[in-house]
């Protein structure tokens, strides 16, 4: 069975920086992809950042191009998001997403989810 277990959101001033990770299963690295995304209550899930499980490229929303960096640990099976220069619109509830195939930018094409880690930028 494939968990996914997110730890590292918080608060963080305007400028600030934070690194959310996610623990992935081995299993979740046969399929294509593996994303963060994030929601706001009463909206739709939307795509940040995707790594290739394979050949390790990154794609990333023009909205954090530049400021956020994905990451994955094969020797540790993590998941990582580091995030920086945060902007109070960064605010919201990141997910990391594993067992993603096809379309990687679209919750739907992502099999497994995390829980959720809150993340709140002040000004």
């Amino acid at each position: 069975q494939v968990q996914l277990v997110e730890s590292g959101g918080g608060s963080v001033q305007a400028g600030g920086s934070l690194r959310l990770s996610c623990e992935v299963s081995v299993s979740a690295y046969n399929r294509d992809c593996m994303g963060w995304f994030r929601q706001d209550p009463g909206k739709e899930r939307v795509w940040v950042a995707h790594i290739n499980t394979s050949g390790g490229l990154t794609n990333y929303a023009d909205s954090v191009k530049g400021r956020f960096t994905i990451s994955r640990d094969n020797a540790k099976n993590t998941l990582n998001l580091q995030m920086d220069s945060l902007k109070p619109e960064d605010s919201s509830m990141y997910y990391c997403a594993a067992g993603g195939r096809g379309r990687c930018r679209v919750p739907d094409a992502y099999k497994y989810w995390g829980q959720g880690t809150q993340v709140t930028v002040s000004s």
